[in-house]
């Protein structure tokens, strides 16, 4: 049995603690979801998992980049490879905003262990973290009866299986449920919440060391940057396609 036990210690590695990459508090950033891809000075790079090839990601890397992947956790897209391996069961109602994008069930065994699938192949293309979209669904005209309470279950989940995978993992907007998922990710991205005034609501997250990486699709507002300095936030402006690269406050 105790040879059993080492053997198994050596070969199952993933039982061990993981030791997901720490992201600085003050990185600079750069976010691309689109378009061919931009090399700005910054040191932390967001894009998407699927249209990044893996050759890309490594390059980043060698060059001492810090890699998020992007993907969708909580909807299907009809244009991904592995669209049609889900469930059509599983297919809530259509983004009205996204064409060929709908709200997906994320309560399902099956659909649970595509999107673990999905962590998978980051890992395999060397991504350091991961920025599962789309992780509010519930409050969502979703047509699949979502609740608070079954989100921050996937939720939790999904920040679970990233640091089994030693990814780190980000909280994408959610705001209204930091005080319920704040402690389980590594650091936020959010999209227009100065615009929504919800930016307050990521201070918990910032007293904890972790870097808040605030997106708004406006031109450069010099005051809106002050706001974000003094929050210890790290504020750009995009267009809203974010296929260019966005303009930073410093």
């Amino acid at each position: 049995m105790r040879t059993l036990l080492a053997l198994l210690s050596v070969i199952a590695p993933s039982l061990t603690a993981a030791t997901p990459v720490t992201i600085p508090v003050n990185a600079s950033w750069h976010m691309q979801l689109d378009g061919k891809l931009q090399t700005p000075n910054r040191l932390v790079y967001d894009i998407d998992l699927y249209d990044t090839p893996k050759q890309t990601i490594t390059n980043l890397k060698a060059g001492g980049r810090i890699v998020i992947c992007y993907f969708s956790a909580g909807t299907w897209e009809d244009w991904r490879s592995d669209a049609q391996t889900y469930p059509t069961e599983a297919l809530g109602k259509a983004l009205p905003d996204w064409p060929g994008e709908r709200w997906l069930d994320y309560r399902r065994d099956d659909v649970r262990q595509l999107l673990a699938k999905r962590l998978d192949l980051a890992v395999d293309k060397g991504c350091d973290a991961v920025d599962p979209d789309n992780v509010d669904g519930y409050s969502n005209d979703n047509g699949l009866s979502l609740t608070e309470a079954e989100q921050i279950d996937f939720n939790r989940w999904l920040a679970s299986e990233a640091h089994s995978r030693d990814l780190s993992i980000g909280l994408k907007n959610a705001v209204e449920l930091l005080p319920e998922l704040g402690d389980h990710f590594d650091f936020a991205i959010n999209e227009s919440c100065y615009r929504y005034n919800e930016c307050d609501g990521y201070s918990h997250m910032r007293s904890q060391g972790k870097p808040i990486f605030i997106a708004e699709y406006r031109t450069l507002n010099t005051s809106l940057c002050s706001r974000a300095a003094n929050s210890g936030f790290r504020l750009q402006f995009f267009k809203v396609s974010l296929k260019g690269v966005g303009v930073p406050c410093d």
